[in-house]
């Protein structure tokens, strides 16, 4: 008999609704979710190929040790006794410090890993905490906990009300939307040509959003706060801007001071972009009937991706498109991590309260920069990270200067993985503990309906009962956290599992009681988990409204428009134009800029079939010209340089990349031994991890600077 399973998508932030069709233990199709109001039944490549993550025979469910003799299946009270007694050791031998942490992306997918991962985190009482956060949207959080008070109130592009889309370094074509989450991204983004508006593209990458956008103007690496200072001037100079009850007048005057040190003019010998281009864009900018400036992973990985999000966010502000219908708006989500009276409220932030011990590279919500985390392990002295706790991560390809790490895990005192792959990563840990997949657990999205486009909800159960004997994230967080407990508190350790009785469902009922349209709030939809299990297409809760001043954080509830912190970074810019001008004729190298595909977001993606069929992605984006210039044909073997690597990839010779920069993909480099990566093996291409450096950095934020790396290209010689 056939039945019916509903829940959405956790492979990216979109959120997708799916129908799943399920005979037995056997999923037998997956289609989009018609009946689902936010994602309107889209459907990408992603969302069937949760089968093949269930089915995947690589996945790990069980324990694994590291031996003498190879990997060999253990008990989980065995397991976890020991990694507690080690991990405790370790820490009364070194100091709390001595054990470092790190948190992947696919985290934040999973609500039982971050309610019972944090705990864990907050248990081990360590410095040495990193993240996926610091090689991606840092200074997005960073620059709203300076301007609106809070690291979530990321102010979200309202697209389906917008009518200008101004967009830099994303690519929403292939992510499906980033700190943006929508779902049928293509179509909305259709709907603004549609109703007259337009959107357009700056990139140094023609990218498949460009592809379809209205215009697509291409961008030098790095440039992005000479353009967007361009705009404000000239929205300043011709008198475009309008006012705002919500920014201090001292404030407008100094924005206006500094951006006048950057008129297009001049800005485009360094971005590429002519001046009457920009003047157009700023005019048309203002003149719509609700416009949104979006910048993404291109501007925030770059070395002023904070100046950048600064700048981001004053152009909305400066023109009234900040927390107005079509503009950049926030969420009310059901859960409200925001709210200062909800039970589920999180830390608005903190900058530089402590900083890494090898650089003092500064914390950002008592997270280090993950840039830091491998001289950290490599350096001797005093509060040297002697072990390592992955969960959910492969820093081994996704964070910078890859080598370097790996050498750094390879030589640590004792190393564990929360992970059901065994990949480039993990397979330096002395343990591995696999949690159960997403079909097998719960969730409730706590982070993307932060950042969605509308105000939705949604509780997926499990489509399946785990094998007996795995356990979820949440249990095995929530029993280490309590050995720990035991151990440092001089008790024996039980013989059995420990369980608690609280469960992630428990306090997400209890939030959604609590929230803003629960009946403790006087809400008539009275939400609860009970409402969300009887509603298997979500509920809508509407689209988003203005929500100034309450929603503020700050303490005058106003936006700190110019914070001090920013201004001190601006000489660093300058700086930086002065040696642009100085050094434009005599550029050797070429500027290195990574991207991503709708199919391979993250790098486990690639064990998944169906994601890889098609042509090899793993290439280097090369223009013809430059090609022509160094004698490369189409799929010929290239050799990249940077300061800390060298690795070769084939030829993908192109029009789509702008003349002296070349672009590789993120995610490859599956050629290791000892990973069981069997499918993604067979697609190994090469890191491009290799080649950034983890010595670039923004310097004010901490956030890795992947975009614009220096490398030297040539011709593969035999």
């Amino acid at each position: 008999m056939v039945r019916q399973h509903y829940r959405s998508c956790t492979l990216c932030e979109a959120m997708c609704g799916l129908r799943m069709e399920i005979e037995g233990d056997t999923i037998t199709a997956i289609r989009g979710d018609k009946d689902d109001k936010f994602s309107r039944g889209h459907l990408c490549a992603k969302g069937p190929e949760l089968k093949n993550l269930y089915e995947d025979p690589d996945r790990l469910k069980f324990p694994l040790k590291r031996t003498a003799n190879g990997w060999e299946t253990v008990d989980w009270v065995d397991a976890l006794s020991d990694i507690a007694s080690r991990l405790v050791q370790i820490q009364e031998k070194y100091g709390n410090d001595s054990v470092a942490v790190y948190s992947g992306n696919p985290s934040v997918h999973n609500y039982g890993s971050m309610l019972f991962g944090q705990r864990f985190i907050g248990r081990l009482r360590t410095k040495n905490n990193y993240s996926a956060t610091s090689v991606d949207q840092l200074p997005h959080q960073l620059l709203s906990f300076w301007m609106f008070g809070h690291q979530l109130m990321v102010p979200i592009p309202d697209i389906d009300r917008t009518n200008f889309f101004l967009i830099l370094g994303g690519n929403p074509f292939a992510s499906n939307g980033s700190l943006m989450t929508v779902p049928d991204v293509k179509k909305r983004l259709k709907e603004i040509q549609e109703r007259g508006g337009k959107y357009v593209v700056i990139d140094p990458r023609k990218t498949e959003t460009a592809v379809h956008a209205d215009e697509h103007h291409f961008i030098r690496p790095g440039t992005d706060a000479f353009f967007l200072f361009s705009i404000i001037d000239i929205l300043f100079k011709k008198r475009l801007t309008k006012p705002s009850s919500f920014a201090h007048e001292k404030d407008l005057k100094e924005l206006e001071s500094l951006a006048a040190r950057y008129p297009a003019q001049e800005t485009e010998k360094l971005t590429g972009i002519p001046a009457e281009t920009v003047e157009r864009i700023a005019l048309e900018f203002s003149k719509a009937n609700g416009a949104v400036c979006y910048g993404r992973v291109g501007v925030s990985t770059q070395a002023f991706g904070a100046i950048c999000q600064w700048l981001i966010n004053s152009i909305n502000v400066i023109t009234g498109n900040i927390d107005s219908e079509g503009g950049a708006m926030f969420t009310l989500p059901a859960v409200d991590m925001i709210d200062p009276k909800g039970v589920m409220k999180s830390s608005p932030g903190s900058f530089h309260e402590y900083g890494s011990r090898v650089r003092d590279l500064p914390e950002f919500n008592e997270e280090l920069p993950v840039a830091a985390l491998a001289e950290e392990i490599l350096t001797p002295g005093e509060g040297q990270v002697k072990a390592f706790v992955s969960s959910a991560g492969n820093p081994v390809l996704s964070t910078p200067n890859g080598a370097q790490l790996e050498k750094a895990l390879s030589g640590l005192e004792f190393m564990v993985s929360v992970d059901f792959y065994l990949n480039e990563t993990t397979k330096h840990a002395h343990y591995i503990l696999p949690p159960s997949s997403a079909l097998e657990h719960d969730h409730y999205d706590l982070v993307f309906n932060i950042f969605a486009v509308r105000n939705t909800a949604r509780y997926n159960q499990p489509a399946f009962e785990p094998q007996e004997g795995m356990l979820h994230d949440w249990e095995i967080f929530s029993d280490l956290t309590k050995r720990i407990e035991l151990l440092k508190s001089g008790k024996p350790l039980p013989k059995e599992l420990i369980r608690t009785k609280l469960s992630p469902s428990a306090i997400i009922d209890h939030a959604l009681k609590s929230g803003p349209y629960g009946e403790k709030s006087g809400s008539p939809i009275g939400m609860s988990l009970e409402l969300l299990k009887n509603s298997p297409h979500g509920v809508d809760l509407g689209a988003l409204k203005p929500c100034f001043p309450n929603r503020l954080w700050t303490e005058d509830k106003m936006i700190h428009l110019v914070p001090k912190e920013v201004v001190g970074d601006l000489s660093r810019l300058q700086n930086y134009k002065e040696k642009l001008i100085a050094d434009q004729m005599l550029q050797e190298k070429f500027l290195l800029i990574g991207r991503r595909h709708l199919r391979n977001n993250n790098s486990w993606m690639h064990n998944l079939p169906k994601l890889m069929t098609g042509k090899d992605r793993c290439t280097i984006m090369i223009h013809p010209e430059d090609a022509n210039a160094l004698g490369i044909k189409e799929e010929e073997l290239v050799v990249i340089e940077s300061r800390v690597g060298k690795i070769q990839l084939p030829a993908e010779v192109t029009d789509e990349i702008m003349k002296g920069v070349v672009s590789i993909p993120h995610g490859f480099g599956h050629g290791k031994e000892g990973t069981s990566l069997n499918v993604a093996a067979q697609f190994a291409g090469s890191s491009i991890n290799d080649l950034t450096d983890d010595q670039a950095l923004d310097e004010l934020s901490g956030n890795a600077a992947f975009s614009g790396i220096p490398v030297s290209v040539r011709k593969k010689t035999a």
